[in-house]
């Protein structure tokens, strides 16, 4: 009927891990609080459609295929996935006619930033490392505009492109605007005294983290509490004990334990890190290296060591050097200094969503 009121829908991609998830839920969560539009979400696996889904998104699901720099017979057939991710996120777009789309990255983000610009969709897009990943790179053929978290990261970026970036920041998650660390030790049973260290490997855990963890563990433990994130395949066999609490995986308890620690050991993932600094804690960052990956996470480490806001261990990731650190931080040997502007823009995601919101209602 002419009478019923028309609803308009914003569409996000990207996906693989929670780094291109949670940062998407940030920006929308912003821009849910100034316009009522209907916001839905292209993905892949069960676990992106779970996070999506429990945040109130409607999620819909394509093919996909892994881009790969290197050769591979794999490539041969992922091609294919890609071929289809298109086809089917050509006919949701088509359907559902989003007035944008906004990218977060990720392999899964190619096809639906093709489709929607063969369908003269408006797409924008955020890289939340220092360089930009190979869909990336594919992606800003097809984007209006592409946010990146550093102007340093400009250098990585063709001049080509330049009028198409704005430097943003990283978004961080709501939950860490209200984190409150008495609800973190409350959770873990501590008082404010106790010292405490917490270990992030990533939602699915880290093996060489673990591994470090176990072999400095009595060491760490003769200055802080250690709470350790292990992930589901832990390959270590250490016992819960009074200075020591491990955990498979922490939710929403998260952002107050981060806020109760006094020092935190992780990954150096775009997203925690961002989220770590966020809420001033001082890091040392063990960053994913070698076969596998592009080495993102050095990159993300030592930028993060030139601010003065983390201590990055990619140069010597032993035990020993793992402990020194921690007991240079634990006598006031070591210290670090709090975020500035200048590496963290606390608004991104309110900053992007208000940018999203300026093109449609153009």
């Amino acid at each position: 009927m002419e009478s019923q009121k028309k609803i308009y829908n914003i569409a996000f991609t990207g996906g693989g891990t929670g780094g291109h998830i949670y940062p998407g839920l940030a920006i929308i969560s912003f821009i849910q609080k100034q316009i009522p539009y209907r916001i839905f979400w292209i993905g892949f696996s069960s676990t992106d459609r779970k996070i999506v889904e429990e945040a109130g998104i409607d999620f819909y699901s394509i093919p996909s295929g892994k881009l790969r720099r290197n050769f591979s017979l794999k490539n041969v057939i992922d091609i294919f996935k890609v071929m289809a991710g298109y086809v089917v996120s050509r006919k949701i777009l088509k359907k559902e006619r989003p007035l944008m789309l906004f990218s977060k990255g990720g392999f899964v983000s190619v096809p639906p930033v093709i489709a929607a610009a063969s369908l003269k969709i408006p797409v924008f897009s955020h890289e939340s490392d220092l360089s930009p990943g190979l869909a990336t790179k594919i992606n800003l053929r097809f984007t209006e505009k592409h946010f990146i978290p550093y102007m340093e990261s400009l250098h990585y970026y063709s001049r080509k492109y330049r009028e198409k970036i704005d430097v943003s920041g990283n978004p961080v998650r709501l939950e860490f605007q209200s984190a409150d660390s008495s609800k973190g030790r409350g959770f873990l049973g501590l008082n404010k005294e106790q010292p405490l260290v917490l270990v992030l490997g990533g939602s699915s855990g880290s093996l060489e983290i673990n591994r470090l963890v176990r072999e400095s563990l009595l060491d760490i433990t003769a200055h802080y509490t250690v709470v350790h994130q292990t992930g589901p395949n832990e390959g270590i066999t250490l016992e819960p004990a009074e200075k020591y609490k491990p955990y498979v995986y922490l939710r929403e308890e998260l952002p107050h334990i981060i806020a109760a620690a006094d020092l935190i050991i992780c990954r150096g993932g775009a997203g925690t890190i961002w989220e770590c600094a966020f809420l001033d804690k001082p890091m040392i960052i063990i960053p994913l290296m070698g076969k596998g990956t592009r080495g993102d996470q050095v990159e993300n480490a030592r930028i993060f060591e030139r601010a003065g806001i983390a201590i990055n261990l990619s140069d010597n990731k032993s035990a020993q050097r793992l402990v020194s650190v921690v007991a240079g931080f634990a006598s006031g040997e070591l210290a670090l200094k709090k975020a500035d502007k200048g590496i963290l823009k606390k608004q991104a995601c309110e900053y992007i969503a208000e940018r999203i919101i300026e093109n449609i209602r153009r």
